[in-house]
């Protein structure tokens, strides 16, 4: 108890009263939309990674729509997908929540990219049109993910921010990955999951994604 309650003492104020708040949704939105807070995260990533750009920018100015990203991925972001900036590249994300990152990846990329993203979700097809294209289907679904791939045309850059869960990242990785162009990109977020028991990770479990 006295150990509980020291953690508790340790956690910011303003991530308590996030938690606090009543559904995930509109606490995420209070804290990621509070001018302080995004300069927060702005002054964050610039000191502990030594980073800036306009995708640094565009993420911490952002007040329309969510974008769900940790701020070490926005330095990493920049450094492996600068170089496709500006081309008629063929760019898939998995998952698409509230279509924050395809209105991200549509400002950094440029109107020349090719921007899929796909989701088990039908209230995605919401975004359809708006920043890119967005289909509904499982990541695990062969035969939907080959029909996505053959209206994109190809594939240059993979990024696999859907289900996080161990049994679903390598069924996507084996079917997208022999479909990706010469020099593409195949990034899987959030792999810290792989140490999840509920989505089935855990350390030195059979499925966590490390071992595969």
């Amino acid at each position: 108890m006295r150990l509980t309650k020291f953690i508790a003492l340790l956690v910011p104020n303003f991530l308590k009263a996030s938690h606090n708040n009543r559904g995930r949704q509109e606490s995420i939105k209070r804290f990621s939309f509070h001018s302080r807070h995004r300069m927060e995260v702005k002054e964050d990533i610039q000191k502990k990674y030594q980073h800036n750009s306009d995708l640094l920018d565009y993420f911490t100015s952002n007040s329309k729509t969510v974008v769900h990203k940790w701020h070490h991925y926005i330095p990493l972001y920049h450094r492996y997908f600068s170089p496709y900036r500006g081309l008629k590249i063929r760019f898939l994300e998995i998952g698409v929540s509230q279509g924050g990152s395809l209105q991200m990846w549509r400002n950094y990329f440029g109107d020349d990219a090719i921007i899929f993203g796909i989701d088990i979700n039908p209230e995605c097809m919401a975004f359809n049109g708006q920043a890119g294209q967005v289909r509904i289907g499982s990541q695990v679904d062969e035969h939907f993910l080959e029909s996505v791939v053959a209206e994109m045309g190809g594939l240059d850059i993979v990024l696999d921010d859907g289900s996080h869960q161990m049994k679903h990242i390598p069924v996507t990785l084996n079917y997208l990955f022999p479909h990706l162009n010469y020099g593409g990109i195949y990034m899987i977020e959030d792999l810290h999951t792989a140490y999840w028991r509920k989505l089935g990770g855990g350390y030195r479990a059979k499925m966590n994604f490390f071992l595969y």
